[in-house]
């Protein structure tokens, strides 16, 4: 599509500061990467480059292929090459964190990223009301500029002893540790303390675009400010309403006030390219918004419907949702069951908790995400999870290495190694069709002792002692690991099952939200909780159909406010 108004207003913006409000569907990819263009095409032989970040690798790749095609009609000498398109988490850690924040942490080696199932990390805690906080679950904010530690308990954020959590942190940090959260403390405590860096970074980046900006959490935030602050031209580009990482100090508040800083010029897109007018005027009432549709009304069942159910007609309810989206003619795979929490859809999506023990669950785990799901991927995270949990003294920082290929190239022939066992169910990870205590378990000790063995040979890894007590068979039953009901299995084509948090970013055929009361109440409420928002984003992905799953025990108080909002009751009132 040829640029909006809109659109085209933001593309040719002078090269200052940019605050955009852009409603969901609005195209923002789209004009995100022609601004970069258009960007690259003002500096021409601007030696500087230009980052665009975002907050997922799939927005990252959408958006290189995007300037991939574009940046061709470029002229010779315009820079084309001299971009960065990355995560904004990856943009910090391959500039500040790894090659410089050593220094800042006292560690005599470049930092690397733990998880948390490291043996020497085990003496790593915090203590709060007598029980231990391990250091993974050690949380950063920032207030007035300054960094505070706290966690979460049960959904409640509580402050930790601000004296002893910055002990630990520094303790885990002379070892060049970090882990997520640490990672970005460590990077503004390096832009503060080594203003070289700083300088030499807006030297290199004079200007910088955050794609997906009401995710900016607090330390995001004083990142980028320290860098606004220090010459940088810092643009922002997002919706405040699908602000939903509140936990990590993400609201949308830095996007929403954005334009208020000096020099800043404020744009807004408006027009919403994905939804019918039916669901777009819902997602208007939500928001208090008054956006405009660029698609046409169609005629059929498309639009904005509710549905009651409870907990036994769940089955149901997805049946009639998989009869709906063919009965539209519209694609399983184009459609998507939401939920707000991942006990609900892994429930929905036939998952089977893991059964076993300590290292033996870690790789059922595995099994289950390789043969049910075909998550290859997670599956391979797991193995390399339980191998390294299986080692005597394994390297700081190789199961970080191991799960991303970015690493280390160096271990390219180990990680091949481990992928082939998690790939080859006939010679590998056994398949969770086996039963679990006869068949599967004396398979996977076998196997795991032979891979073990050439892990010792090839690259020096020595396994530990006690292999046969780490790896017990302790909880797991005589039936095959997959042995449990898969609520999709007889509908044909699957529809995914995902939490709304996973589907942020999409574009979606056709949505069912199970929904609680509670869900559904904030959602009509408005857009100033996260719990609101929440429901804003899993209305606003739908294109053509949006199924609203309430409890039946709640319909009589909630149908008046789901009538006025704009939806339709599926299959007209029932009693």
């Amino acid at each position: 599509m040829e640029p909006s108004a809109e659109q085209q207003a933001i593309i040719d913006a002078p090269l200052v500061p940019l605050a955009v409000i852009a409603c969901a569907g609005s195209g923002k990819t789209a004009t995100a990467v022609r601004r970069l263009v258009a960007m690259r095409r003002l500096l021409a032989e601007d030696r500087g480059r230009v980052a665009l970040l975002s907050f997922s690798n799939i927005a990252v790749d959408t958006f290189r292929r995007g300037y991939q095609v574009l940046a061709q009609k470029l002229p010779n000498g315009a820079g084309r090459s001299r971009v960065d398109i990355d995560t904004l988490d990856g943009f910090i850690t391959s500039h500040i964190l790894r090659p410089h924040a050593y220094r800042t942490m006292g560690a005599t080696q470049a930092a690397f990223l733990v998880t948390g199932t490291e043996p020497f990390l085990d003496g790593f805690t915090c203590r709060r009301d007598n029980f231990p906080i391990p250091v993974t679950q050690v949380k950063v904010g920032i207030h007035d500029g300054e960094p505070f530690f706290y966690y979460d308990y049960r959904g409640n954020l509580e402050l930790l002893d601000q004296d002893a959590a910055a002990r630990v942190v520094t303790r885990l940090g002379r070892t060049g540790a970090y882990t997520h959260d640490l990672g970005r403390y460590w990077c503004y405590r390096t832009l503060r303390a080594q203003p070289r860096v700083l300088k030499a970074l807006v030297r290199r980046y004079p200007h910088v675009l955050v794609d997906e900006s009401q995710d900016i959490g607090s330390l995001h935030q004083a990142i980028l400010e320290l860098l606004a602050d220090s010459g940088v031209q810092v643009s922002l580009i997002g919706d405040p309403n699908q602000g939903i990482y509140e936990f990590a100090g993400a609201d949308g508040d830095f996007l929403r006030n954005y334009h208020n800083g000096e020099g800043v010029a404020a744009f807004s897109l408006t027009c919403n390219y994905r939804s019918l007018p039916p669901i777009l005027a819902l997602a208007n009432h939500l928001s208090g918004r008054a956006d405009e549709p660029h698609r046409l009304a169609e005629p059929g069942a498309n639009g904005a419907y509710f549905i009651g159910y409870t907990g036994s007609e769940l089955p149901r309810l997805l049946d009639a949702f998989h009869a709906e989206v063919t009965n539209l003619g519209l694609r399983p795979e184009n459609a998507a069951i939401l939920c707000r929490g991942t006990s609900l859809a892994n429930q929905l999506a036939g998952a089977i908790a893991p059964s076993g023990r300590g290292t033996v669950k870690v790789f059922v785990e595995a099994a289950l995400l390789r043969d049910m799901h075909g998550h290859f991927l997670d599956a391979f995270k797991a193995v390399v999870r339980g191998v390294v949990s299986l080692l005597a003294d394994p390297p700081k920082g190789l199961l970080a290495k191991l799960s991303h290929p970015a690493h280390d190239p160096s271990l390219r022939e180990l990680r091949r190694r481990l992928w082939a066992f998690t790939r080859n169910a006939e010679t590998g990870l056994p398949s969770s069709e086996l039963p679990a205590t006869d068949e599967w378990h004396p398979l996977l000790l076998a196997r795991l002792r032979t891979l073990l063995n050439g892990i010792q040979q090839n690259f020096g890894l020595v396994p530990v002692d006690n292999l046969g007590r780490k790896l017990a068979r302790t909880e797991l039953l005589a039936t095959p690991l997959n042995a449990g009901v898969d609520l999709a299995a007889e509908r044909g084509a699957r529809i995914r099952v995902d939490t709304v948090h996973q589907v942020k970013g999409e574009s979606i055929d056709a949505v069912l939200y199970v929904a609680t009361r509670q869900h559904v109440q904030a959602m009509l409420d408005g857009v100033q909780t996260e719990l609101g928002r929440i429901g804003y984003v899993a209305v606003t992905r739908a294109r053509n159909l949006l199924w609203l799953g309430v409890p039946s025990n709640a319909l009589r108080a909630l149908r008046p406010a789901l009538l006025a909002a704009g939806f339709q009751e599926a299959g007209g009132r029932q009693a």
